[in-house]
């Protein structure tokens, strides 16, 4: 048998992405970067071209939509926000390097306009993505609340508010407000101390829900007949038990005063 020739090859091998594609790649993501982040979505694909260089139609073989485009970059900046939380993760301080974090991501993110569309929630970056960012950024909270540096009612769901809400802030401030100021007067609200305001309760129930009048619980809306009030059998007959001791009381105290 004669020995396969070495320029033969695979017919299912794919061929290699040829240099100037690779590079027209990064060009466009480099161009979407800065554009995105001076005008968010709302900047033209044919400025993103411009400012790469390269025509619409080779930033078109490379993403096919704007979105997508918006999509990758904002993606890019979330997961390297993501991978340094995680990297911070095991170190030391974590009080003091759970309120630095906070204040570093809302410095580089009021910075940048499609990210801010994107935080938020103007923009869906992609499935999985926001998920990576907020556990990572849980084991950053739980660290610095087990070290006694962040109060314990406070939960992931308050700090992502929160971050959103000091983007707003210092969006929005004047010319004589500090940069971070406004970020750092609202994480104070999360460190512990006497005169810290008791926070109120979340609730637990549904918009079509109904509260359980013993434990608070969430109660199904009843379908027929008169809305119920408990949760369950254990909640009605602990009703059920107060309002009879209630109602001996009440026995006794007349029969006291007759």
């Amino acid at each position: 048998m004669a020995p396969r020739s070495a320029s033969s090859s695979p017919s299912w091998v794919p061929a290699p992405r040829r240099a100037d594609a690779r590079r027209n790649r990064v060009l466009v993501m480099q161009a979407a970067r800065s554009a995105f982040e001076e005008a968010g979505l709302a900047v033209p694909l044919g400025e993103i071209a411009r400012r790469a260089g390269v025509g619409a139609g080779t930033v078109y073989r490379h993403f096919p939509s704007k979105e997508a485009l918006f999509r990758a970059t904002v993606v890019d900046r979330v997961r390297l926000f993501t991978d340094t939380a995680r990297e911070l993760a095991t170190a030391e301080q974590p009080g003091l390097v759970f309120f630095r974090y906070l204040a570093a991501v809302v410095r580089l993110s009021v910075r940048n306009k499609g990210l801010c569309d994107a935080l938020e929630g103007n923009f869906e970056p992609s499935p999985g993505v926001e998920e990576g960012f907020r556990a990572a950024l849980c084991v950053l909270l739980e660290r610095a609340q087990q070290a006694g540096a962040v109060r314990k009612d406070v939960a992931i769901d308050d700090v992502m508010a929160l971050l959103l809400g000091c983007l707003s802030m210092e969006q929005r401030r004047g010319p004589g407000v500090a940069p971070g100021r406004m970020t750092a007067l609202a994480c104070d609200s999360l460190r512990p101390g006497r005169r810290v305001t008791k926070l109120p309760q979340n609730p637990r129930a549904t918009r079509n829900e109904t509260v359980c009048a013993v434990c608070g619980g969430p109660v199904a809306a009843a379908r027929t007949g008169r809305p119920a009030r408990y949760c369950g059998g254990a909640c009605r007959q602990k009703a059920h038990r107060e309002r009879a001791r209630a109602r001996a009381g009440s026995e006794v105290v007349l029969e006291a005063e007759v």
